[in-house]
């Protein structure tokens, strides 16, 4: 039986949510806008999201980038902004749901990469048997994929480097674990500057969102008291 989870003394049921940690970090949140007068008492799921998100704006400043900081990220990451930049992939989806056991599920998963990074020719056949995706019918296969047609972990997986085959690493994204293996890559043309700006500054953006609110959430944690659950730093992206 899972442990019990309360935060402040309050308990915390897990069992909707895809970790006992957002479940926690949900609470926290929940807390101090109830704190801040931001909430009602027994409001319900609507009221308290906007509740949060009211919070958060109201407690979380996240910087705007320069564009100083906006030229100096795209220098540093040019292979990021190609036009018609392709890969062509597959996978093995062993997927994470609430109630899901997470320990065992990512298990079976690092035993099947271990086996398909000794004998790669058996992906098509374990995709067929062990994917939790509808494209495990078809031996795992996705096709041809650019940059914005997946999730973001999942697309910094794909394109953030140049190696072929089997990754040697399982990709962990909102909906599991992930056993990828890169057939093709088609390198696409180098776009300027001027052309990205803008998605240069958001992805900046939302980067610093990401960091700010992991540190919000630590400090909301370190003032608190926690049974049956831990967040540390690999806690920070939970706020979504």
């Amino acid at each position: 039986m899972p442990e019990s989870i309360t935060v402040n003394g309050i308990a915390v049921d897990a069992t909707d949510w895809p970790s006992p940690q957002l479940a926690a970090v949900h609470e926290l949140l929940r807390q101090r806008a109830r704190a801040l007068q931001l909430l009602a008492e027994g409001a319900d799921a609507q009221v308290t999201t906007e509740a949060i998100e009211q919070l958060l704006a109201r407690e979380v400043s996240v910087p705007e980038p320069t564009p100083a900081e906006c030229r100096r990220w795209y220098d540093t990451h040019l292979p990021r902004y190609r036009n018609g930049e392709l890969v062509h992939a597959r996978h093995i989806l062993f997927q994470v749901t609430p109630g899901t056991p997470v320990p065992a599920v990512r298990a079976q998963a690092e035993r099947t990469l271990k086996e398909l990074m000794a004998q790669p020719e058996l992906f098509e056949q374990r995709a067929r048997s062990q994917s939790n995706c509808p494209s495990g019918a078809q031996g795992g296969q996705l096709g041809q994929l650019q940059r914005g047609a997946t999730v973001p972990e999942f697309e910094r997986a794909l394109f953030d480097g140049a190696q072929l085959g089997v990754l040697p690493g399982l990709v962990n994204t909102r909906y599991g674990f992930h056993i990828v293996a890169v057939d093709q890559r088609v390198p696409g043309e180098q776009l300027p500057f001027e052309a990205v700006h803008e998605r240069v500054a958001a992805e900046l953006r939302n980067a610093a969102e990401r960091r700010a609110l992991g540190q919000y959430v630590r400090v909301l944690a370190g003032q608190a008291e926690l049974d049956g659950v831990a967040l540390d730093a690999a806690a920070s992206p939970l706020v979504q």
